[in-house]
C-alpha cells in the first residue's frame, strides 16, 4: 500500500524523481502551508531502507561515513556520507540506532548499490547487512520529537533553522495506510521538495552529480565531522577545508515568475552567455513563487542576471547564496 492508493492522491507525472508516491492532493500550495504549520504528513515510502545489526554495527558504520558515530546514543539520529577515494559524494545515509539495529534511510533506488558496498567492507566484523525496503516505509512529518514506538530520523538542526523542519519516520508497510489515515491531514511531496527547495537543503542526486563534494552543498559540519579519524575521501575533504575553495557553490534561485516557467532538475544556467551551472530541483512555494536549486560556478557574481535554458523557453533568476565559496 502506498498515498497512490487514496482516492485523491495525485500521481507524479513522468520526470518527476519521486515516483511511486502521491505528487499532491489535489492543492499544492495548502499542502505547503500545512507543512509550515506543521500538521501534516508525507509518504516518503519510495525511500530505500537498509539495516546493519551486530556488535561493531556502531563503530563499523563510524570507520566507514564521514560522520563521527562513536557516540551515537540509542534513539539518536545522524546524517552520514560514504565519499569515494577522492572524496566525491556516493551515498548519503539518515541514520538512526534503536539499541540493536542501525537504520540506513536511502535515496530510492540507491539501497541495492549501498548493501553491495556494505558487504564488500564487512571482513571479519561482526555486523549484518539488509535491505528492508520491501518490508518497511518512511513517512515524512513536520516535528522533531522521536517516535516513541519506530526509528526516527531527526533533520539537522541547521536545516531545520532554514525552514526545513521534521522528521523521518520509518515503519513496517502493513502499518502504513492506518498511519495516513490517522493523520490530520496529507501533503504530497511537490509541498515538501517546494519547502526543501526554498530552505536550500541538498538532496542526494538532485544537488549532487559524480563530481560533488561535501563543500559544495553545505554537509561541512551536519554530514561530515571534521575531527574523526581516517575514512575514505577524508583527504580531499581536509584539503579543501584547509587549503583550497570548493569549486562550486549551492545557491537558491529566485526565478521571473511572470513567464510562469517552473525550472527542471538539470536545465542549464548561464551568466553572459556562459553556461555556469545546472539546476537540482525546481519548485512552485507556496509564498515565493517558482524557486530552484542550483549548482553553479564559485566565480559567479552574487549580483549577476542569471538566465535559466529548459524545455519551455530561457527565463531569468536572481540568486541566494546558501554556501559560500569564500
Amino acid at each position: 500500500m502506498s498515498s497512490l492508493d487514496r482516492s485523491d492522491a495525485i500521481r507524479p507525472p513522468e520526470g518527476i524523481p519521486d515516483q511511486g508516491v502521491a505528487w499532491h492532493y489535489g492543492d499544492p500550495h495548502r499542502e505547503q502551508r500545512t507543512l509550515m504549520e506543521g500538521r501534516t504528513s508525507v509518504d516518503i515510502s519510495n525511500r530505500g531502507v537498509v539495516t546493519v545489526t551486530g556488535a561493531d554495527r556502531i563503530s563499523w558504520l563510524h570507520t566507514l561515513t564521514s560522520q563521527h558515530l562513536e557516540n551515537l546514543r540509542q534513539g539518536e539520529s545522524a546524517l552520514a556520507l560514504i565519499l569515494s577515494p577522492n572524496g566525491h559524494v556516493e551515498h548519503e545515509l539518515h541514520i538512526v540506532d534503536d539499541g540493536v539495529t542501525a537504520w540506513l534511510i536511502v535515496e530510492p533506488g540507491t539501497q541495492d548499490e549501498l548493501v553491495e558496498y556494505l558487504r564488500r567492507m564487512q571482513f571479519m566484523l561482526r555486523v549484518e547487512v539488509a535491505d528492508v525496503t520491501d518490508d518497511f516505509a518512511v513517512v515524512w512529518e513536520p516535528c522533531r520529537d522521536t517516535d516513541p514506538d519506530h526509528p526516527t530520523y531527526v533533520i539537522p538542526e541547521v536545516f531545520a533553522a532554514r525552514g526545513f523542519s521534521g522528521r523521518e519516520v520509518i515503519i513496517p508497510r502493513t502499518e502504513l495506510d492506518p498511519w495516513l489515515d490517522a493523520a490530520e491531514t496529507l501533503s504530497g511531496t511537490w509541498a515538501l521538495e517546494a519547502i526543501r527547495a526554498s530552505a536550500g537543503v541538498p538532496r542526494l542526486r538532485f544537488e549532487t552529480d559524480h563530481r560533488t563534494i561535501p563543500h559544495e552543498v553545505g554537509w561541512i559540519g551536519p554530514a561530515v565531522h571534521l575531527q574523526k579519524g581516517c575514512y575514505r575521501g577524508q583527504e580531499t575533504v581536509a584539503r579543501v577545508q584547509n587549503l583550497g575553495k570548493p569549486p562550486r557553490r549551492l545557491v537558491i534561485l529566485h526565478v521571473d515568475g511572470s513567464a510562469e516557467i517552473a525550472p527542471q532538475h538539470c536545465d542549464r544556467v548561464y551568466w553572459n552567455d556562459k553556461e555556469i551551472g545546472w539546476v537540482g530541483t525546481g519548485a512552485r512555494h507556496f509564498e515565493l513563487g517558482p524557486v530552484a536549486t542550483a549548482i553553479l560556478k564559485r566565480n559567479v557574481p552574487v549580483d549577476a542576471e542569471l538566465i535559466i535554458r529548459t524545455a519551455e523557453g530561457d527565463v531569468s533568476a536572481s540568486q541566494e547564496v546558501v554556501v559560500s565559496a569564500d
